[in-house]
């Protein structure tokens, strides 16, 4: 992850690794006004200590944008968070002791990878397919492993950019029902769906709601370096949840917290969403556009609609780690599918986000990486 992150910074590198948001879609003068305001009237309480479950502002904001998606929340519910990063850690760290078995999507979120290591877990990959978690697989393996938790990013996951069906997405919650198993779905992109109708989130599925943990950002909606992000949990759980956080952190950071609120109470966040939604739709058909045109023979990639990622899985042969460098060498840059995997690696895959990029500069960086992956082949061919 740093990285990848480092990989961003670099200002001649067209850069698909990271997947940071478009930064014509931050609201600098909305965002600015929110702290001046917070600044203003509250100074003395948004400078000072908070609550470590959150401030309750920004809670009940973030239960009615909830409810917005059929998920009945009320702002008890929540525990907010230094990112939803730090929500799979805290979480982990409360649920799992050494030896847990955490179920996972294979491929999967990386940094959530980091986290189940960190605290000892033992994680055994779902196989997956290009709708996701295979079901069939996925009940084989909670039967056979008796997990703690299954991990997932349902809606246009990281890396592949696939989306869980309707009819999993149920499957998921009766065996999750049935076997005892905690559900922890995060949902970062959810809101950045271009084509196709929303899907219910797991945690609105009555069978398994005492069990599924639901996780959010303020990242790809206000901006990363706010830092915020979200658990939606049962009361147990949260308790708990909180009690770890605080070890951890105290709270999060309180001005940011009240600049959001703040910031959410005034602003047309669903104009913003759908300013998002559009601009991402024509950066996506951008870069499948582009990788059509220029991948070797034989290549494939997912066609998300929705969320910031490309997954991309080139001819056997290939090996993405090795290439990197010489990616970089043509000031171009992605992440190495290997890492993503928890179990057996499949070495030619690679992620591309397209959220960072206009139009040009995507077609300009495919080209540079075709340029590297024709130079890959000569060499292959001439040993």
């Amino acid at each position: 992850m740093r990285d990848s992150l480092a990989l961003t910074s670099r200002q001649d590198v067209i850069s698909f690794a990271g997947g940071l948001p478009a930064p014509e879609l931050f609201d600098v003068e909305g965002i600015s006004s929110a702290y001046e305001r917070v600044l203003r009237e509250s100074s003395a309480r948004v400078l000072q200590y908070s609550v470590t479950d959150g401030d309750p502002a920004l809670r009940e904001a973030i239960a009615l944008f909830l409810a917005r998606a059929e998920l009945p929340t009320v702002a008890d519910d929540l525990l907010v968070t230094t990112g939803a990063q730090q929500a799979i850690y805290v979480l982990s760290a409360t649920l799992l002791e050494p030896a847990d078995i955490v179920l996972v999507e294979n491929p999967t979120y990386v940094a959530a990878l980091q986290v189940f290591s960190a605290v000892r877990a033992r994680v055994i990959p779902v196989p997956t397919d290009s709708d996701g978690m295979v079901i069939e697989a996925l009940r084989e393996l909670v039967v056979e492993y008796r997990p703690r938790m299954l991990y997932l990013v349902p809606t246009f996951q990281n890396p592949t950019g696939h989306t869980l069906p309707a009819d999993r997405r149920a499957a998921v919650s009766r065996i999750a029902a049935e076997y005892g198993v905690w559900i922890v779905e995060d949902d970062p992109y959810g809101e950045l769906r271009f084509r196709g109708e929303r899907l219910p989130l797991i945690a609105s599925y009555a069978e398994s709601a005492d069990r599924t943990i639901l996780l959010g950002s303020m990242s790809k909606l206000l901006a990363p370096g706010m830092r915020l992000g979200w658990m939606r949990a049962p009361a147990t759980v949260r308790a708990a949840c909180a009690v770890v956080k605080q070890a951890v952190d105290l709270h999060s950071s309180t001005i940011d917290q009240a600049a959001a609120a703040a910031y959410l109470a005034a602003s047309d966040l669903d104009g913003r969403i759908a300013r998002a939604r559009a601009l991402y739709s024509e950066r996506c058909d951008a870069l499948v556009d582009a990788l059509s045109r220029a991948l070797p023979h034989g290549s494939s990639w997912s066609r998300p609609n929705g969320g910031m990622f490309v997954w991309v899985r080139l001819p056997d042969g290939f090996d993405t780690t090795a290439l990197l460098s010489a990616a970089l060498a043509q000031r171009v840059a992605y992440v190495p599918g290997a890492p993503f995997f928890a179990g057996v690696a499949d070495s030619s895959t690679l992620r591309m986000s397209f959220s960072a990029h206009n139009p040009a500069e995507i077609r300009e960086g495919v080209e540079r990486l075709a340029a590297v992956l024709d130079g890959s082949q000569r060499d292959r061919c001439s040993r």
